[in-house]
């Protein structure tokens, strides 16, 4: 069933993560790779080929589109590997866990070691050996989406295939099942189904809730009109349309679907059509034009703009941390959202700052539970940034190529 719903309050706040608690009852997140029962003889939360730590194991997968050169950053303990050379690479995203570098004759995929099981009421981290994947077809343009059962790919003309997330685990691509339509937008796994954006040539998209086979399960009265980006959160999927966000949640196999509306006409250019959030966080960002930045509180359902000098990255930890946004100055600010003011300013930490956000060598800012991560393509160099310290550098690691892109695994 697909209810449309008008109103903004959303479900209670979620319950507090509780780390390695030994209760632990399903599996969770198959993101992990396969799982054994608990036994004496393996251990809750088992992985076979991983190593489970008490803390996140966080890395960055870092490449130069220019040379082909990729690196993995290991925060923990501070080393570089190597990766495998990828001429032609135009853009990097990642689910937690794989790489996907996408270029012009297909997307490649490289699996970090590093990911985060997330249980409920508590988490489990591992860490395992760094392998390539392969490589799945599409080429710019091409978008990949994943939960704990599958990964989609989505190409730039709407065609989908849907690949096993076991199979990735086991460093294979699996053999994909093609999905029966095209779509107005990368199809996203959710709640053991498929949420897809339908038409929109002609007029409003509207969303469609599919089963794992591409099968439509539910009707659909909801309608996003110019579609452009999308987060999964804890709240629900978030799309950018026209007027604002639809967000679209689950409850007990009910999908619904909520309109987060600006509230006023938004010129195009100032509309949210990328958004960036630590994961796990509820508060998404997205460039407002290119003097301001959009906040979207998903649990309040309300919009903010926070108007900052020239932007060129920005993202938050959410949950009152300050808003961050590098500005072409090179100086990383943070704001104070709900006052809308900036509150501190780093020193300039990059010297040449392109003059907007997006291209394939513009700096972006990754956020964890503690920490930031610029990074400075010119500089070959990758800072961490305490959010809670002022913007106060933690450390900085230098590198022997340009990290033009950069995502971070293992949250």
């Amino acid at each position: 069933m697909f209810v449309r719903k008008n109103v903004t309050s959303l479900a209670p706040a979620l319950a507090a993560v509780i780390l390695l608690t030994a209760g632990c009852g399903g599996r969770g997140d198959a993101g992990s790779g396969s799982e054994k029962p608990a036994s004496s003889a393996t251990p809750h939360g088992y992985v076979e080929g991983a190593a489970e730590a008490a803390e996140q194991q966080s890395r960055l997968l870092l490449g130069d589109p220019g040379s082909g050169d990729t690196r993995v950053l290991d925060l923990i303990t501070d080393k570089v590997h190597d990766a495998a050379r990828r001429p032609g690479v135009t853009a990097l995203t990642t689910d937690g866990r794989f790489g996907y570098f996408n270029g012009t004759d297909g997307t490649q995929v490289l699996d970090s070691g590093a990911w985060m099981v997330d249980h409920g009421d508590h988490v489990h981290y591992y860490r395992a050996k760094i392998q390539e994947v392969g490589e799945v077809p599409g080429g710019t343009g091409t978008s990949v989406r994943s939960d704990a059962g599958v990964t989609v790919v989505t190409s730039a003309d709407g065609k989908a295939s849907v690949y096993p997330r076991a199979e990735l685990e086991k460093g294979a691509l699996g053999t994909p099942a093609r999905l029966p339509d095209t779509y107005a937008g990368p199809v996203v796994p959710y709640a053991e189904h498929l949420v897809a954006l339908t038409g929109g040539s002609d007029g409003p998209a509207e969303v469609a809730v599919l089963d794992r086979s591409g099968k439509r399960v539910a009707t659909h009265e909801a309608e996003c009109e110019e579609p452009h980006g999308d987060a999964v959160t804890r709240r629900g999927i978030v799309l950018g349309c026209a007027d604002g966000a639809l967000l679209v949640d689950e409850d007990d196999g009910a999908f619904t679907a909520e309109k987060i509306p600006y509230g006023k006409d938004v010129p195009k250019a100032e509309r949210a059509a990328e958004f960036r959030h630590r994961p796990g966080s509820s508060t998404l960002t997205a460039p407002a034009g290119k003097d301001a930045v959009w906040v979207l509180d998903v649990t309040e359902g309300a919009w903010t703009r926070v108007e900052t000098g020239p932007v060129v990255a920005a993202n938050t930890a959410g949950e009152g941390a300050p808003l961050m946004v590098l500005e072409t100055d090179g100086a990383l600010h943070g704001y104070d959202i709900s006052a809308g003011k900036e509150t501190t300013v780093t020193e300039p930490l990059l010297k040449d700052v392109p003059d907007a956000i997006g291209g394939p060598a513009a700096p972006v800012i990754e956020v964890d539970r503690s920490r930031a991560y610029l990074n400075d393509p010119e500089g070959k160099r990758v800072y961490e940034i305490d959010y809670n310290d002022d913007l106060r550098v933690a450390r900085t690691f230098d590198l022997d190529v340009r990290p033009s892109l950069m995502v971070e695994t293992g949250r």
